[in-house]
């Protein structure tokens, strides 16, 4: 990015993938990885993951270039606390204010980064578009034990100020395609997927698109009744909700099992499609190996942005 040349990226920790290109010379020692990111096969055909390579000496790599992200500066800024909706048991809704002279340009689909008292970090996708940026909402869902989620859903309050840094990432609708769109996101995942559909919509996209949301239980689609209407509203969208382990009481009528496998079901050819997938690694991962192999998706029109955390950097 510093030579103006922009690569993908997703986790930046080695364990989605995204940053995976091909080594024409030199040499690179890999940090820690796993496996599902990077085989050591492909390590052996010369394969490589930028974000954890050091280089050992010159190096010509081949690899896709992303031209949209380098639009807008990477920037460092405080962000206060504008408000906290616990819109489910588990997903609480983050309101940030920026500073009054500061304005955060950002593509629909990337995230931020909370720089925390001890250095570490913490990613979210803005589930805001960009053209609705008063303030950037976050969908953070609880993890218990978590260091940053247990203070969002215990000790962070109203007016709170955090550091933050952004935007980031790659996943961002392409818009110089006129193809139509297969949006795949499990829980949490649906946040990046809202924002490129309020986008698609401003900009009034004539596309085709087929949003995918899975949850284990119908709460975990804790913004189902949004996405029905953007059905009933917008006239190229349609939304299928699925439920993988739907329980008696829980009186669901819907599609049910893995939502790839929903995917494939109503869309075996993908052939012209683009997908945006976002969510669980386990869930991205076998949505790009399926509908590469069963559904005939070409593997450059798969764009993900595979949920990571720390337990994702533990060896496979």
């Amino acid at each position: 990015m510093h030579a103006g040349v922009n690569l993908p990226y997703g986790c930046k920790n080695g364990a989605c993938g995204a940053c995976k290109g091909k080594l024409l010379s030199g040499t690179v020692v890999h940090g820690q990885h796993q496996q599902k990111a990077l085989s050591t096969e492909e390590e052996a055909n010369g394969m490589a993951l930028f974000c954890c390579a050091t280089p050992l000496s010159d190096l010509m790599i081949e690899a896709h270039e992303v031209q949209s992200v380098g639009e807008f500066p990477v920037k460092k800024m405080p962000t206060r606390i504008a408000a906290l909706e616990k819109i489910s048991d588990d997903v609480m809704i983050v309101s940030l204010q920026l500073p009054a002279a500061e304005r955060l340009q950002y593509l629909a689909g990337q995230y931020i980064e909370f720089i925390l008292r001890d250095g570490k970090r913490r990613s979210y996708s803005m589930a805001n578009a960009p053209h609705a940026d008063e303030k950037i909402t976050l969908h953070v869902r609880h993890m218990p034990g978590g260091l940053f989620t247990d203070q969002v859903f215990g000790t962070l309050k109203e007016r709170d100020i955090l550091r933050i840094e952004g935007p980031l990432g790659t996943f961002f609708l392409r818009e110089d395609s006129d193809k139509p769109i297969v949006l795949l996101a499990s829980g949490t995942g649906f946040a990046p997927i809202k924002a490129i559909i309020e986008h698609a919509a401003y900009i009034e996209s004539q596309r085709p698109m087929t949003l995918y949301w899975g949850g284990r239980r119908p709460q975990d689609l804790y913004m189902h009744a949004l996405c029905e209407e953007w059905a009933r509203t917008l006239p190229h969208f349609k939304y299928v909700p699925v439920v993988s382990d739907p329980q008696a009481h829980d009186n669901w009528h819907g599609r049910s099992g893995f939502v790839h496998h929903a995917a494939i079901e109503d869309l075996p050819d993908l052939s012209g499609y683009q997908v945006y997938a976002c969510g669980a690694p386990v869930m991205v991962d076998s949505a790009k190996r399926d509908f590469i192999a069963q559904c005939k998706l070409p593997p450059e029109e798969f764009y993900a942005d595979a949920f990571t955390s720390e337990a994702d950097l533990l060896p496979a």
